[in-house]
This record gives C-alpha cells, sequence and structure tokens, in this order.
C-alpha cells in the first residue's frame, strides 16, 4: 500500500473502538470476580470433596498393658479427629473394653445400644447399662430381660499387629436403640 492508498482509506470508527473497549473490560472485570470467587468456592466445598475414611484400625494400647485374666478392661481410643475444616491431633474419640485369653484379645465398644449409656463391668466380668439395666455376658452377648436392642458391639482386633504386640481395634460407634448394627 502507498501512502496515497492509505490516506484516502476512511478513518477507523469510533462506534468500533468503543466496542472493542467495552468489550475488553467485561472480560478483564469477569476474571477479576471469577479467580477469587472460583478460589472462595473450592475452599468451601474442600469438605465435601475429601474422601472420608471408614473406620480404621487405631491403636489402643500394647498387649504387655492388657492383662491376660479374661476380664474387660477399658482403654480410651483416641486418634486425629476432624471435622469439616479443622484438625484435632491426638484427641479421645471413644473407648473400649479389651479382653485377653491367653493370645486372643476382644473387643467391645463401650457405648450401649439401647440408648447409648457407657456401660460398666461387674467383678465376675459381665457388663451391665446403668440407664436401664440392660446386662451383658462377658462375651458381649445380651442377657434375657434386658432391654436393649442388641448385644454390645463387639469390635474387629488387628491379628497382624498382636503378633507385633500391639493392639488395635476397628473403632467405630453404631446407632442406638435398633436392632442393627448400622455404622454412625
Amino acid at each position: 500500500m502507498t501512502d496515497t492508498e492509505s490516506a484516502n482509506l476512511p478513518p477507523p470508527s469510533d462506534d468500533r473502538r468503543t466496542f472493542f473497549k467495552k468489550v475488553l473490560a467485561v472480560a478483564i472485570g469477569t476474571l477479576i470476580v471469577l479467580v477469587p470467587s472460583a478460589a472462595g468456592l473450592t475452599v468451601l466445598f474442600d469438605p465435601l470433596r475429601r474422601k472420608t475414611n471408614k473406620a480404621e484400625f487405631l491403636p489402643v494400647t500394647n498387649l504387655d498393658a492388657l492383662p491376660d485374666d479374661d476380664l474387660p478392661h477399658s482403654f480410651q481410643v483416641v486418634a486425629d479427629r476432624r471435622d469439616a475444616w479443622n484438625l484435632y491431633p491426638a484427641q479421645r474419640i471413644g473407648a473400649v473394653y479389651l479382653r485377653r485369653n491367653k493370645d486372643k484379645v476382644s473387643a467391645y465398644n463401650v457405648v450401649c445400644p439401647h440408648l447409648g449409656c457407657f456401660v460398666d463391668t461387674a467383678a465376675d466380668g459381665s457388663f451391665k447399662c446403668p440407664c436401664h439395666n440392660s446386662t451383658f455376658s462377658k462375651n458381649g452377648e445380651l442377657i434375657p430381660g434386658s432391654v436393649s436392642p442388641r448385644g454390645l458391639d463387639e469390635l474387629e482386633v488387628d491379628q497382624a499387629a498382636l503378633k507385633q504386640g500391639l493392639v488395635k481395634v476397628r473403632f467405630q460407634n453404631f446407632q442406638a436403640g435398633t436392632h442393627l448394627r448400622i455404622p454412625a
């Protein structure tokens, strides 16, 4: 193009320039709003994205600390607790009764399946709920005449950890007031 040809071209339209300025302003404004909004929504919905761990084996005690007398002994269960956004390390999340007979260890949740009270032990190794007088054998079985809908909730003990001298229990709570063992 020569100078005379470019001189003959009409000047760029102000309407076109104004249109492009507006489009560019809307695009930049959209980016300025979307980036912080996306970051905020990511933080807000983070608890929904997390995978929840089902009940896992948690260390409760050393095998040497559990007497071999076939009687239940109460132990606290300590683990990291997480709510929607916060992590609370080494919190008491519950308790279990452990009973050892030679190399076999049984674990029971201390919560009564009737209404969620904490059960006590008797001298013979049986269990009794102080709230409504439900009684359970030392194997956690419901004794007839009790109001509880089921026996004590037996928890799984990690057999591989027992061989290493550590008692680990798959700790979880169950819904009270029902015949079914539904994890809470």
